[in-house]
């Protein structure tokens, strides 16, 4: 598996593009809170660098964008409309807020822009042509621009008309984001300076089995934590309470992922001690308890203070690190230790740190390591994809674009 063999793709930089409209895939899929306010506006501001580049090139910049699961539906709680506000103010220049994605409202507000105009056009699942990347709707996306850019790290591995399917009508690249996020993950799957741990964590062994595969061919040390922890604990034989244990598939996931490591010489860690309570509540009694041993009806939150020391250890002792998923409910402070743990080893490991996305960066950013990690990535699906060596459609399609 290689991501530097990607790196022969057009890029942004080298494209010609004054006076040309520019069609730029971005993800601004943000969490809104529910007053459908932006409360991490990260990808927005990854997404800075292409979109100012574009601007100063005297490009007219059309930006599409999903944001949610509307499923082919018009959900005014989804529109991108905020995000437009935000973006202005992060561009310190207007943005024009387009309220539909194709057809005569966004024929219309392409024609009227100017060179060095940012348009953003309402989100593109509202349409549901959008996920089944429908030929026809990702040929009236493509008859807004010249030039398509796709710098959406965060969806290229998604097949949708809006990632991948433009690209047959319109010449296509790469943008500065989408780059640099293939260049810093090509560190952990090309060449990685050994020891390599993974730290996962996360709900379900199924949603991961494929990237778990993957890495207990490739990492040194896999440290597992989160509610999968549970599943990998019942697999071999422990008590786990009222935990969440995904049963019958998960468990049997979990029992091949610890004999492939085995077979593979990758240390397989998983929690000594776990932090538990009746509730995934605040406020609640808590208590230690040895990993195996969850009493009835108390139910695993957190990795406990053992298990802290035992992965911080493996932590500093690495030279690569790649972090995707929680070690227990963060969002809720008496279970918040084991995250936070890990998210200060992490940042004091001068080595190679990648978060992969998600929940991670969330933690993150609300423990305040971010900005100590080597890189940040804007996808947590798509890296996970990447790592796992998945066909990922965004960038074929880019490869096989018209030039």
């Amino acid at each position: 598996m290689s991501v530097s063999s990607m790196f022969d793709l057009p890029s942004v930089a080298g494209e010609q593009v004054a006076g040309k409209r520019v069609l730029v895939r971005v993800d601004f899929n943000v969490p809104l809170d529910e007053k459908g306010e932006i409360t991490d506006d990260t990808r927005i501001v990854a997404a800075l660098p292409t979109i100012e580049h574009l601007v100063r090139q005297d490009a007219t910049v059309v930006l599409m964008s999903h944001l949610g699961r509307p499923k082919g539906v018009r959900d005014e709680s989804l529109s991108l409309r905020p995000i437009a506000d935000r973006l202005g103010q992060l561009l310190e220049r207007p943005v024009t807020f387009v309220t539909d994605c194709v057809g005569d409202v966004a024929m219309d507000a392409v024609r009227d822009a100017q060179p060095g105009d940012v348009l953003l056009l309402e989100n593109t699942r509202f349409h549901a042509e959008d996920t089944a990347n429908d030929p026809e709707f990702a040929r009236q996306l493509a008859r807004l621009g010249d030039v398509f850019v796709n710098d959406a790290f965060g969806t290229v591995h998604r097949a949708n008309a809006s990632t991948a399917g433009v690209a047959a009508y319109i010449p296509a690249v790469t943008g500065f984001l989408l780059e640099r996020e293939l260049q810093q993950l090509s560190h952990l799957v090309d060449a990685p300076n050994r020891p390599f741990a993974c730290i996962v964590g996360g709900l379900k062994v199924s949603d991961k089995i494929g990237v778990l595969e993957s890495l207990v061919t490739h990492a040194d040390a896999i440290l597992i934590g989160g509610a999968m922890a549970n599943t990998f604990l019942k697999a071999k034989g422990g008590q786990t309470g009222a935990s969440f244990v995904e049963d019958g598939e998960g468990v049997e996931f979990a029992k091949s992922i610890i004999e492939l490591a085995e077979e593979e010489d990758c240390s397989l860690l998983l929690p000594i001690d776990l932090v538990v309570a009746a509730a995934m509540e605040e406020h609640q009694e808590t208590q230690v308890v040895a990993a195996d041993k969850v009493p009835d009806g108390l139910m695993a939150l957190d990795i406990g203070p053992r298990t802290r020391m035992l992965y911080e250890a493996r932590i500093a002792d690495a030279h690569t690190i790649f972090w995707n998923g929680p070690m227990g409910v963060f969002e809720i402070e008496d279970f918040a230790d084991g995250t936070r743990a890990i998210a200060d080893a992490v940042a004091e490991n001068p080595g190679m740190t990648v978060i992969g996305g998600g929940d991670s960066v969330a933690a993150a950013n609300k423990f305040g390591v971010a900005d100590r990690m080597a890189h940040v990535s804007t996808g947590g699906g798509a890296s996970l994809a990447l790592l796992e060596g998945e066909n990922l459609p965004g960038i074929e399609a880019i490869r096989e674009a018209p030039q």
